[in-house]
């Protein structure tokens, strides 16, 4: 139960299907936000709210070791390669998945449910992760870690749900939640400013802002701080012989402690037609037969994307894409998928033109 709608309206629906409901609270982040509060503790107050409604009894776990352990020390790690992590998927893989169903067993419980819009679909052969119902909410790709231990002991109570019927079902109940905004920002951090935030772990130097053909045209705060495609925040004034128009990030070296800009939305410098990927996760337990024609996203709420991937070595894949690809970013998760089933997906090491 994270006070949010959608795991008040997953812990209504099982409620209503008459169930035995218990609600757990995760405390992940015990850092204060800049007025000395912590973000669980008007999060807590909400789902306190919601359980007295329906009835139910709320309980708490502090998980920021595991979550600090687990999620956080990769986080830092990654940023400090030079990478673009996501956190979201690594909190579900070693925390909400891990770490609070084992809690949970341990503490009686029979299943884990959440509000993530995905579906599971059991059958004799396995379980499969399907996607959302609601295409603008699916979450399937943050889930592509979880295996045939995880979705046996899991249900996603609002997955065939569109938001706006989660968030009516909500209403006509009388939950606090209805109404509350959709949390946004690093998983379990929430919405700060994130340059400053990422500062007090890893202190950044300045450096030099380069064309593709090594002009200078400016100066970064660190070259960690940016990722590739971004547009906003280079501050790049009028630079002479060039048009006027934005400036996108291509490149960052941070060897050299160089960040490499150029024009143009869809420079060919932005574009891939293939990926390789490591670190991978099969929902099955199993690699699919490969080579394999499927589809793939390389970011969250990107329109599925026809490929063909291919093995490499042991752990790693090849994606080779029908159109190319832009801000193939290095950190981040490629996840494929047949037509709405979940198939697994990897980390991003290198992209190609």
């Amino acid at each position: 139960m994270s006070g949010g709608v959608d795991s008040s309206v997953a812990a209504l629906e099982l409620a209503r299907a008459g169930h035995r409901v218990s609600a757990l609270f995760m405390k992940n982040w015990n850092e204060p936000l800049e007025d000395g509060r912590c973000r669980w503790e008007d999060d807590v107050a909400d789902a306190m709210e919601v359980c007295e409604k329906l009835a139910i009894p709320l309980n708490t776990v502090d998980l920021s070791q595991a979550y600090w352990d687990g999620v956080f020390r990769d986080f830092l790690d990654e940023y400090a390669r030079g990478r673009t992590p996501n956190p979201d998927v690594l909190c579900n893989r070693e925390v909400k998945f891990k770490a609070f169903l084992e809690h949970a067993r341990a503490v009686g419980g029979d299943c884990v449910a959440t509000g993530h819009y995905a579906r599971i679909r059991r059958g004799e052969a396995g379980h499969e992760l399907l996607k959302g119902a609601d295409a603008n909410k699916d979450q399937s790709y943050f889930l592509y870690t979880l295996g045939q231990a995880q979705l046996a002991l899991t249900l996603f109570p609002v997955g065939h749900l569109p938001k706006p019927e989660v968030r009516a079902r909500a209403g006509s109940a009388g939950l606090v939640t209805h109404a509350k905004k959709d949390s946004t920002g690093i998983c379990f951090i929430g919405e700060q400013r994130f340059r400053e935030f990422l500062a007090r772990f890893l202190p950044a130097q300045r450096g030099a802002i380069e064309t593709l053909d090594g002009r200078v045209i400016g100066e970064h705060q660190g070259v960690i701080y940016y990722t590739l495609g971004q547009r906003e925040g280079l501050g790049i004034g009028g630079v002479r012989g060039a048009v006027e128009g934005p400036w996108f990030v291509v490149e960052k070296d941070v060897r050299r402690n160089v960040l490499r800009v150029t024009q143009g939305h869809d420079h060919p410098a932005l574009l891939s037609t293939r990926l390789e990927a490591e670190a991978l996760s099969w929902v099955a337990g199993t690699a699919p037969r490969l080579p394999l024609r499927c589809a793939a996203k390389t970011r969250y709420r990107q329109p599925d994307q026809a490929c063909v991937i291919e093995s490499i070595s042991d752990g790693r894949l090849r994606a080779v894409f029908d159109a190319p690809q832009r801000a193939v970013t290095p950190g981040q998760s490629v996840v494929f998928y047949a037509g709405e089933v979940c198939l697994g997906g990897g980390i991003i090491d290198r992209s190609a033109p």
